[in-house]
Formats: structure tokens, C-alpha cells, sequence
């Protein structure tokens, strides 16, 4: 039954609509922003806090154990607490350890103060992360509109970045410019804390809230060959994702590349592509009417480019070929990993269901970040710049089983259509209480496709 005061994607106005959208994607970035200072600000951070090297990454690791074990619980959670209610709570709860931080306390406070925000920015905050997208986003949308968020990632990213540059570029002391700068953050996360509370409670977000965490919700998210196998996707598209970074220290070791040529790689890289190759992959999913076809040819365009670039001549001759490969690799890799939590609802995963989903799609995608790094820093060690023709090959690899699991599951979903929107109905229908005929309403199925539905059922 429809509650009080409760939406659907539809009932709101575009502008509505976008302001959420962008709100999500604006949050995405900045919430995670004070923990990962060290990647952009690493040695004024060092100095700021009076740290050696290990602990600086000691602080990184505590949170990052911490996301690991709190993505799939993330997920549960955001199948049963509303949106609004994990939007606000984790921004307010991350803002207040952000101004703990800003007093550049002690080693162990910093050690809780990280694990503290691996628990309010991934098992609270997380699994509303494509969860709001979904909500505001009619069925045939959601890609588009993923493809939209990043790229609103990515301009929140920006210029959150350019600001945070003033603060070391105009305050003298390491001290001070750290501490204002996450001054600076926390006031902006609290602010998007307030503006979560202008989300709407909306219909079908969460199942029977009596019923309280039901581990049979869990099951069926774990039994659904749909959420493993865009899981697994997610895991090989990761992986060359997060591995395309090496082509910046290949350009530099191997290429012999200028600073300027390194410099325009790296903005382009991290700002520039992620602009643009989020909503243009988005558009491209939602026009092919198939965001895994999307996924698997765009991982073909990875193979090849990453095969170019580990076998071309060494030498700065070939700097400029390589810097444009490397960008090309950026834009593919990032358009194709902004994309892939579509193949959920390409597979019909049951919206009641979906926080579970993208919990196990988090647990399993992101686990490269425990071992690649480590993999790939040991074989530059041992072998040096002979190292990268390696790694290019091996990241060619997980590219080539990301097409292969993105093509299977578009002949899986394109096979069981049928069986799959039957599902979903029949998960719509028991989460809330209400008929066939209702929950059909909700995903917009008209009486004769409810009867087809019946028949699979």
C-alpha cells in the first residue's frame, strides 16, 4: 500500500529530479574526499599531521578494511531505512569527523576518526549511492542518468579540487592550510546534510519495515545469477579501471614524457574525461537500449588499447602516441565503469532488493583495491620499467573477461526477459502488500502484460 506523503520518479517535476540527481552526485564525491586528502595533498598532509609515510597509509588501510566489511551490510540497510534518512545521517556524522580531523589530533584518534568515516560514508551513505538514482529515474532512464551523475562527479570533483589548491597555494603553513581545508569540507558536507532533507519519502524504496531485517531479503539478492554476474563484471572493469592510473608513471619511466606532457594527461585524465565520458556513456547505454552491449564493446576498445600501448617502441618519439592512448584508456574506462550498476536493472533486479544488490556489486568490484596495488607495485620493484608491458597485458585480460561476462548476461537477460520482469513483479507485489495488478502500476505494465506475467509466475 502506498503510504502517506510518498513519490514516484514520475510524480516529481525535471527539476526536481535533477537537483536530486545532483545532489547524489555531488555527495558521491565530497563525502569521500577528506579520507583520500593523501592522494592529491600527500606531503603537506604528511608534514600537517607530523606522520611518517607508514602511517599515512595506515590511516588509508583502517578505512578502507572498514568500507569492505561494510559495503554488502551497506546495502541491507539502505533496502530498509529511507534514503533520506541515510543522506542525512551520513553526511552530518561525516562533516563531524571531518572538524575532528581538522584539529590534526593524534595517531589513534586519526585511526578512529578513518574508521569512523568508513562507517558513516559506507555502511550508512553508500548504498543510497545508486539507490537515488534509481528512484528518480523511470525504468528506461537509469543509465542515462547514472552516465549523468558521473559526470556530475566528476564537475563537483573539480572544483572542489581547485578550491582545495588555493588553501596550499595562499596559507604558508601546512598546518594552517590543512586545517582550513578540512574546516572547508566539513562545512560543505554539513551543508549537503541539510539539503538531504529535502529528498521525499518515496513508494516502493523500502519492503515492509515490520518485518525488520529479513535475511530471506539477503538470499534472494544472493540467489539472483543477474546480481553475480554484473558483480563480476564490475570486479574486471574495476580492475582496468583502477589500473589505467600506471600509464602516467609508464609515460614518464618509459616514454621519457616532458612534465607538460604528464601534467595534460593527468588533468585531462582525472577531470576532463570523467566530464565527459560518464554522460556520453550514459546516453550511448540508454540509446542501444542495452548498457552491456555498451559495457562489452567499450571493453574491446580497452583490449586493443592496452595491447597498443604495452608493446610501442619505448622512447620520447612515441610520448605523444602514448599520452594519447592513455587518454583514450581513461575516457573508455571510466564511461564503461560509470555505466556497469545498469546491468542491475537491465536484469530486472527487484527495486526492493536493490540496495542488497549494489552491496554485493560493491563487496566483489571493488576487491581489486586490496591486491592490485600490491601486485603491480612488487612487479615494477623486481623488474622495473619491463614491468609495465606486464601489467598493460594483464589489465588486457580482466578488459577481455569483462566483455565476455557483459555479453552473457545481455543473451541471459535478452533469454529470460519474460521470467525476469515476472520476478520483479512478484518481489514488488510482496514487499508491499499489494496485488499483481498494483505493483504492475508501479512499473508502468498495462492488464495484458500482467496476464502474460501470470503465466510465468
Amino acid at each position: 500500500m502506498k503510504a502517506k506523503n510518498e513519490v514516484r520518479a514520475q510524480d516529481l517535476s525535471r527539476g526536481r529530479r535533477f537537483f536530486l540527481l545532483t545532489l547524489v552526485s555531488m555527495g558521491s564525491s565530497i563525502i569521500y574526499t577528506p579520507a583520500y586528502l593523501k592522494a592529491v595533498f600527500y606531503d603537506p598532509l604528511m608534514e600537517a599531521l607530523n606522520v611518517t609515510n607508514a602511517q599515512l597509509g595506515q590511516f588509508l588501510s583502517a578505512y578502507a578494511i572498514t568500507a569492505l566489511i561494510c559495503y554488502f551490510p551497506s546495502g541491507v540497510i539502505a533496502d530498509k531505512v529511507r534514503v533520506r534518512t541515510l543522506s542525512w545521517v551520513g553526511f552530518m556524522l561525516t562533516a563531524a569527523l571531518t572538524f575532528v580531523y581538522a584539529t590534526l589530533p593524534s595517531v589513534g584518534t586519526l585511526m578512529m576518526v578513518f574508521v569512523g568515516m568508513g562507517i558513516s560514508t559506507i555502511l550508512i551513505w553508500w548504498g543510497i549511492r545508486f539507490k537515488l538514482v534509481r528512484l528518480i529515474s523511470e525504468e528506461e532512464e537509469y543509465s542515462k542518468n547514472i552516465g549523468i551523475s558521473y559526470g556530475l562527479y566528476g564537475a563537483a570533483g573539480l572544483a572542489v579540487g581547485l578550491i582545495c589548491l588555493l588553501f596550499i597555494k595562499y596559507i604558508a603553513s601546512a598546518a594552517d592550510s590543512m586545517r582550513w581545508m578540512l574546516i572547508f569540507l566539513g562545512l560543505l558536507i554539513f551543508v549537503l546534510g541539510l539539503l538531504s532533507f529535502l529528498i521525499p519519502k518515496f513508494e516502493g524504496e523500502i519492503a515492509d519495515s515490520s518485518k525488520g531485517f529479513n535475511l530471506a531479503e539477503v538470499g534472494m539478492a544472493l540467489k539472483n545469477p543477474v546480481v553475480w554476474m554484473s558483480a563480476g563484471i564490475m570486479f574486471f572493469v574495476y580492475f582496468y579501471y583502477t589500473g589505467v592510473t600506471y600509464t602516467t608513471p609508464y609515460l614518464s619511466s618509459v616514454m621519457g614524457a616532458s612534465i607538460g606532457i604528464l601534467s595534460l594527461v593527468s588533468i585531462v585524465r582525472q577531470y576532463g574525461v570523467t566530464l565527459l565520458s560518464g554522460p556520453a556513456f550514459g546516453f550511448l547505454a540508454k540509446g542501444a537500449g542495452s548498457p552491456t552491449r555498451v559495457i562489452g564493446w567499450g571493453s574491446i576498445v580497452a583490449v586493443l588499447a592496452l595491447v597498443t600501448i604495452a608493446y610501442l617502441p619505448a622512447g620520447p618519439a612515441m610520448a605523444i602516441l602514448a599520452a594519447i592512448i592513455a587518454i583514450l584508456l581513461g575516457f573508455i574506462a571510466n564511461g564503461v565503469f560509470g555505466i556497469v550498476s545498469s546491468a542491475l536493472t537491465e536484469g530486472r533486479v527487484p527495486l526492493t532488493i536493490f540496495g542488497a544488490a549494489t552491496g554485493l556489486l560493491s563487496v566483489i568490484g571493488f576487491a581489486p583495491d586490496t591486491f592490485s596495488s600490491v601486485w603491480f607495485g612488487a612487479l615494477i620493484d623486481s623488474q622495473g620499467n619491463d614491468a609495465y608491458v606486464e601489467i598493460f597485458i594483464i589489465l588486457a585480460g580482466s578488459a577481455v573477461l569483462a566483455t565476455a561476462l557483459a555479453f552473457f548476461l545481455h543473451f541471459y537477460v535478452k533469454k529470460n526477459a519474460k521470467k525476469l520482469e515476472a520476478a520483479q513483479l512478484e518481489a514488488a507485489a510482496e514487499a508491499q502488500g499489494i496485488s499483481l495488478e498494483e505493483a504492475a502500476e508501479l512499473v508502468g505494465l498495462d492488464e495484458d502484460a500482467v496476464t502474460g506475467l501470470r503465466e510465468e509466475l
